[in-house]
């Protein structure tokens, strides 16, 4: 079952009712509120931690189609470095813009969203936004230096880090013998 087929969850707080906007062409209705973020927005590496606030600031329009959602969603996603393994938090602000159709009219566009009687589901909109925004490798510095490839030291934090002249391991028994000449 597809995100645009499931039964709307009227408790979620990401579900809007419209019926005080009404089906007037014009007519405008402005949302200013925090919501929690449900599970599953993001990647293991980096995501939306569930129940974190997500700051909508939306404006709804009544079009003669349906209702046009526009604004802004700002969330704080958290993971972890992609070459250090510390852990990251950083805000996204991401804009928001759909239509949802009026239950009834027909979209050339078989995927458009649609309301359900008076209400618009948001959640799969945010989560779309949020997933195409997240970095593909999360880094807590553009320049960060990652773990040692030999001990796993973080190198940020001992960027003079090093283990001395590496032997290569097939010369590794001469290189015992040309100490022993020398006694």
């Amino acid at each position: 079952m597809s995100p645009s087929e499931r039964p709307l969850d009227r408790r979620s707080p990401l579900v809007l009712d419209t019926h005080d906007l009404g089906r007037r062409a014009g007519a405008m209705k402005e949302i200013v509120t925090d919501v929690p973020a449900p599970d599953g927005m993001g990647s293991d590496v980096i995501g939306v931690p569930p129940a974190s606030p997500i700051a909508l600031e939306l404006r709804l329009e009544s079009v003669v189609e349906g209702v046009l959602v526009s604004g802004t969603a700002t969330v704080t996603v958290a993971g972890e470095c992609g070459r250090c393994l510390e852990p990251i938090e950083q805000e996204l602000v991401i804009d928001v813009q759909e239509l949802y159709l009026y239950p009834g009219m027909e979209p050339d566009d078989t995927d458009a969203s649609r309301m359900e009687g008076e209400a618009l589901d948001l959640e799969p909109l945010i989560r779309d936004e949020v997933v195409l925004e997240l970095p593909f490798m999360p880094l807590c510095q553009e320049d960060c230096a990652g773990l040692c490839p030999t001990c796993g030291a973080n190198l940020n934090a001992d960027p003079e880090h090093t283990h001395g002249d590496v032997i290569d391991p097939r010369w590794g028994d001469l290189a015992g013998w040309q100490s022993a000449q020398d006694n």
